[in-house]
């Protein structure tokens, strides 16, 4: 600055008689067009890049720049050393440099393999200022597969003893003088648990740290600076703390990051106190932490800068962060907020000089403004990534324009959806505003006012973006046209509300499938039976080279196991009935097939929710009524043969003409001693006014001493005035002894004027020695009115000592109310349904109990409940519940 401080005095010399008022004040005008010239042209040709609060990629070597983090950001560090030992390299460890600078801390998390886990903190054993574990990787002995110590770059820092005591005998050994001082460093110590990595198919994990950054000095907190209040130094870092305040990250980069020993400017512009314009500072850093009406501060923002970023760029994202601008106030550099002001003085017309020129823009053009805004933010819930804004647009603005003009603003260095929203849509309003003046005034006026401040002029208020002096002390003001409107929360809806991703699973990371599953069920097979089957579930993989998933089952209790596979993985489920057997609870688990090979892990056992059903057989019933049907065809068949033609010859020879009544016997016998054979034949026909019969019975009957065989039919038709009958009963008894064996066949048909059956009955009985067992089959179809309409019959009768029981089963078809309905009727002493094991009854019915092994039941409707040794009654109807001890 001697050149301008030369040339000032020179010019003050010769027009105000050398004063040193004039000298400040033309040297500092020149000193701010040459910076601002200059500034503009490094801008020019400095290549644009995102300034954002996470460093993204792990850095390596020793040509990084020095970086630093204000505020709060994600980082992955530098790595600066790598160490393993122990058996089968068990044990590594990694330091990795985060930040330059004495920084605050960690925050309480990290991520890893795309998802957030929680820090534990733990007992230091060191020089480390805070220890801690992994969450999800601390065994049950509380050691820690994952051990991270930090350092916060402090002046004088020790060094880490364990790993220096680790490394000792290794080639790559950790210094004892490597202590790191004025650096922010981790050591992350690995130990490969089987439990956390093997198993889990899991990797290196790649480390995300969330640091809280800089300690940082805010003049505020000074009670040496005029103004300031507070224990703070700016020679004092210990005194120093942490902040998220945008004009305080400002003020602490034009002071700079200096290195320990040299004192060397590393980050920053190196500028000292008596270079800054601590007034506007003051009013900056309280408008940042003024508390608007949602209870947030105004401004906050975080950056990561590193020593060849371009001081215009990095000041300028801090002046983004609280809607302000950068100013050179006499010399002094200085930052305007984002806020509204009162203005200092109005402009009249008496002073503006009328002899020099003015350049008045009250409405920028179209190409100079734009009518839709959108931008981008930081978001922690979105694991720190980019997130867009709500694009601010007014459609009156675009109307008025012609046509839609939209820009974009990010704002990356904030991580507050709500007052990122609240930067954009300042931004938005300020170029909306965009008048712009250049105007002469006079000495009096110019010298009244400064850079900053605001000043109302033909009934709008400017802010003084410059103050220009020449030669000859003629004052010019640059003009940018503002209002407290601008800064007014009414309008501004609350940022966007971003929900966290759901964790990503990398496919080539899994070792087996996710959410696997067993559950029972039934297939329907051929001849109407079910047969129990087993059905796997799990989530398809994204991944083509998963070829098939693996099962190994049991049945609970055993050792014996099984195995299936399903060939296409994207299914998501496979049904088997190898090796499945009913009644049976089943334990099963999973893994994968891949190719080309890599580790392959089986899931969790899991266990069937119920056994396996019952095999049923469904045909039963139609399969008896068939062979019935066949076997009455058959003896039908029988009869016709041997019976019918003696029959006609019999009705041929005999005739009824007017009779009444008739009757006629035939019999034919045969014996020898013991030994008897005879055939008894009888037909009897009736004729009266309302009723006519014709009745054959034929008895065929050998026998020798105590065996006797014997056949008995009996075929009747009859006719009444207002019923018809005709039936058909045959008898077949093989008696030796008394024992006899009996089968009964019975044909029926009916018709009356109250409707119509047709019946089958076939019975067998046995008798031996008292013991008395009959089963009977009726078919039997019933049309009437009311009633029965199909019935089909199984009978079951035996009897000892003249006490007989009888058993079986109805299936019928019935009317009731004009809709045809179905019920099956069981009559037994005792019901239940059996797995063919052996007393294994899953349901039986007894004196008025039903007992079930095992009840699966949607909806249970009941008014008693108690437990079977009675010490607990549940009465549903009442409300109340009994315990009796």
């Amino acid at each position: 600055m001697a050149i301008f401080t030369g040339i000032a005095t020179a010019i003050a010399g010769a027009l105000f008689g050398g004063s040193a008022l004039a000298t400040s004040l033309i040297g500092g005008a020149l000193a701010f067009g040459a910076k601002f010239a200059i500034g503009k042209i490094q801008a020019a040709k400095q290549v644009k890049q995102k300034y954002t609060a996470v460093q993204g990629e792990i850095q390596f070597g020793g040509d990084v720049p020095v970086g630093t983090l204000y505020g709060v950001g994600k980082t992955k560090g530098q790595r600066a050393f790598y160490a393993k030992w122990d058996k089968g390299n068990k044990r590594n460890a990694e330091v990795f440099i985060l930040a330059n600078g004495w920084c605050d801390g960690l925050e309480p998390y990290v991520y890893m393999y795309g998802e957030k886990y929680d820090l534990v903190a733990q007992a230091t054993i060191g020089n480390e200022v805070a220890r801690y574990g992994v969450q999800g990787f601390i065994d049950g002995d509380g050691n820690s597969a994952i051990s991270i110590r930090f350092y916060d770059g402090r002046p004088g820092q020790g060094v880490d003893q364990r790993l220096v005591d680790v490394t000792a005998n290794l080639g790559n050994k950790w210094k004892a003088t490597s202590k790191l001082s004025g650096m922010c460093y981790v050591v992350v110590e690995r130990y490969y648990h089987l439990e956390f990595f093997r198993d889990a198919g899991r990797g290196k994990p790649d480390i995300d740290f969330v640091l809280r950054g800089l300690r940082e000095y805010d003049p505020r907190k000074d009670s040496t600076v005029a103004g300031g209040s507070g224990t703070q130094r700016l020679n004092t870092p210990s005194t120093w703390v942490h902040t998220k305040n945008p004009a305080v990250h400002r003020l602490n980069y034009q002071l700079g990051l200096h290195a320990l020993v040299s004192g060397r400017t590393l980050i920053g512009e190196g500028k000292s106190l008596g270079q800054i314009d601590l007034a506007t500072y003051f009013v900056a850093m309280n408008v940042c932490d003024t508390l608007r009406a949602n209870g947030k501060k105004t401004y906050e923002c975080s950056l990561f800068v590193s020593g060849d970023d371009d001081h215009t760029e990095v000041l300028k994202q801090f002046d983004d962060a609280m809607a302000g601008y950068g100013l050179n106030r006499r010399g002094l550099s200085g930052v305007i907020p984002g806020a509204p002001q009162i203005p200092v003085k109005d402009l009249t017309v008496a002073d503006i000089p009328v002899d020099r020129a003015k350049d008045v823009q009250f409405r920028p053009s179209a190409f100079e403004r734009f009518n839709h805004l959108s931008g981008q933010f930081t978001s922690i819930q979105s694991m720190w990534n980019p997130e867009s804004l709500k694009p601010v647009y007014v459609n009156a603005d675009i109307a008025a324009d012609g046509r839609n003009r939209q820009t974009s603003i990010d704002f990356l260095q904030v991580t507050d959806p709500d007052i990122a929203q609240y930067l954009l849509n300042i931004r938005y309003r300020q170029n909306r505003m965009g008048g712009k003046a250049t105007v002469p005034v006079s000495r009096r006026f110019g010298l009244a006012v400064q850079e900053g401040e605001w000043i109302t002029w033909r009934g709008k208020t400017w802010l003084i973006s410059e103050w220009r002096a020449d030669e000859r002390l003629r004052i010019t003001l640059v003009l940018a046209e503002t209002s407290a409107e601008i800064y007014d929360d009414d309008g501004i809806e609350p940022g966007p509300i971003v929900v966290p991703p759901t964790p990503p699973i990398n496919p080539s990371l899994l070792s087996t499938v996710q959410n696997f599953n067993v559950a029972v069920g039934m297939i329907n097979g051929a001849q109407g039976y079910d047969t129990p089957a087993l059905l796997f579930t799990w989530t398809p993989p994204d991944d083509p080279t998963i070829t098939a998933v693996r099962f190994v089952y049991q049945i609970e209790g055993t050792t014996e196991i099984f195995e299936d596979q399903c060939t296409s993985p994207e299914d998501g489920s496979f049904r088997t009935t190898k090796n499945v057997v009913s009644g049976k609870v089943y334990n099963a688990r999973a893994t994968i097939t891949t190719v080309p090979d890599r580790l392959r892990t089986f899931t969790p056992w899991m266990t069937t929710a119920q056994p396996t059903g019952l095999q049923t057989l469904l045909t039963g019933l139609q399969q008896l009524q068939d062979d019935a049907l066949n076997r009455f065809k058959e003896l039908q068949q029988e009869m016709d043969e041997f019976f019918r033609p003696r029959l006609v010859e019999l009705l041929d020879a005999f005739s009824l003409d007017g009779a009444v009544g008739q009757i006629e016997r035939q019999q034919i016998v045969a014996t020898i001693g013991d030994a008897l054979a005879q055939i008894t034949e009888e037909r009897r026909v009736r004729v009266s006014e309302n009723e006519a019969m014709a009745q054959l019975l034929t008895y065929l009957q050998a026998s020798l001493g105590t065996t006797n065989a014997r056949l008995i039919t009996e075929e009747t038709v009859r006719a009444t005035t207002d019923s018809a009958l005709a039936s058909s009963i045959t008898t077949l008894d093989a008696e030796v002894d008394g024992n006899l064996a009996r089968l009964i066949a019975e044909e029926t048909a009916r018709a009356d004027g109250d409707g119509a059956l047709a019946s089958s009955i076939s019975g067998v009985s046995a008798d031996f020695n008292g013991r008395f067992a009959q089963g009977l089959v009726k078919f039997e179809a019933v049309a009437a009115p009311a009633g029965v309409d199909a019935r089909f019959s199984v009978l079951l009768r035996a009897g000892t000592s003249q006490s007989f029981k009888v058993s079986g089963f109805y299936v019928e078809l019935y009317t009731e109310g004009g809709v045809q309905k179905s019920r099956m009727a069981v009559q037994a002493d005792q019901f239940l349904v059996t797995s063919g094991n052996s007393r294994h009854y899953p349901l039986v019915f007894e004196n008025g109990e039903l007992k079930l092994a095992v009840a699966n039941i949607g909806t249970v409707n009941a008014g008693l409940l108690q437990s079977l040794n009675g010490k607990m009654k549940i009465d549903l109807n009442n409300g109340t519940i009994e315990i009796f001890s």
